[in-house]
């Protein structure tokens, strides 16, 4: 049950590029200011931890700045990850963080849910990295099928960038009833360079995309965006590419569960947390009209159908010998 006032704080700030120790330091920081500000629950961007990998969009392959960014990646299990679950416990703070995961050298775009008692109550991967990604970061299989745990405060949600894209999966976090998305995004502008002309990567497509999230599933969205400065820059080379190339791409918002826009935004070039005090009724108003999983929806005639078993590599296979030995055996 969720209480009636809940207090969130969305994060826009530039990572600590190649730095996981830094990227520790800074995630800690940064969960330290938003539980001073009163705030239950603290998002973070879009592989926050160790930074978006900007460079993928200009080079397919930089093997010096790949070593890094693998090196520098988070384990689920390692005393950093513990460092910052230590910080939410102690804090008393729930923490929605995105972070490349190295798993035995493997990359991939990950969100942990930290609950306020420091303990990890979802580990999800994100479906599929979006075109260039896939250079750098596997696939996330099942693991992207759970999105939403209970907290003392909420339910609380999360999907990575361009999730928000597929119709399908959007449906399925949707059906876990969450009361507050965190929607994790890479730094983006308006500002392209050449002929790129992809809308839905520039700032204003992302945060439409996050504000139709609101809108379809009726909960209270924290847009959460990095920036990157001229150290940024410099460290990936990624200056003249068509983005990620210049400062700023910050444009974190927070979304009421109608849509409507709750937050007055940082310059897209400045770092700083946004708060809101998030009136859970409106949860409750909201559904009243629309509830695209409940009386709003037609499960008669479409329905949604998921396979919710992570595949591993090695598993076991039940081989069927049959009986009369002049039939084929079924492997």
């Amino acid at each position: 049950m969720s209480c009636p006032t809940v207090r969130v704080a969305a994060t826009q700030a530039e990572p600590a590029w190649f730095d996981l120790q830094g990227a520790v330091d800074k995630t800690c920081k940064l969960i330290e200011e938003a539980a001073s500000k009163d705030a239950q629950l603290v998002g973070f961007p879009e592989v926050w931890i160790p930074g978006y990998p900007c460079w993928i969009w200009t080079r397919n392959v930089d093997f010096d700045l790949n070593v890094q960014y693998i090196k520098n990646s988070l384990r689920l299990d390692s005393p950093e990850m513990q460092r910052i679950q230590d910080c939410a416990r102690e804090n008393n703070i729930a923490v929605s963080l995105g972070f490349s995961e190295n798993c035995n050298g493997s990359l991939y775009i990950a969100q942990v849910l930290i609950g306020p008692d420091g303990e990890i109550k979802v580990h999800r991967r994100k479906m599929k990295g979006t075109h260039m990604e896939r250079t750098v970061f596997g696939d996330g299989s099942s693991h992207a099928l759970q999105n939403v745990e209970e907290l003392p405060f909420a339910r609380v949600g999360s999907l990575n960038c361009w999730e928000h894209l597929q119709p399908l999966l959007k449906y399925n976090a949707i059906t876990q009833n969450g009361d507050i998305h965190v929607a994790a995004w890479p730094p983006l502008s308006n500002d392209v360079v050449g002929d790129f002309g992809a809308y839905s990567m520039t700032a204003e497509g992302s945060k439409t995309l996050s504000r139709t999230y609101a809108m379809e599933s009726g909960t209270f969205v924290l847009h959460c965006t990095q920036i990157i400065t001229e150290k940024g820059i410099k460290a990936m080379r990624t200056g003249g590419q068509t983005i990620m190339s210049a400062p700023g791409g910050g444009h974190t918002t927070i979304f009421g569960p109608d849509g409507r826009v709750m937050t007055e935004p940082i310059p897209e070039d400045k770092e700083g947390i946004i708060y809101a005090n998030l009136d859970m009724d409106e949860l409750v108003k909201n559904k009243m009209f629309v509830d695209c999983t409940g009386h709003y929806s037609r499960p008669d005639v479409l329905w949604l159908g998921v396979s919710p078993e992570i595949k591993r590599v090695v598993r076991s296979q039940r081989v069927e010998v049959a009986q009369d030995s002049s039939e084929p055996i079924d492997w």
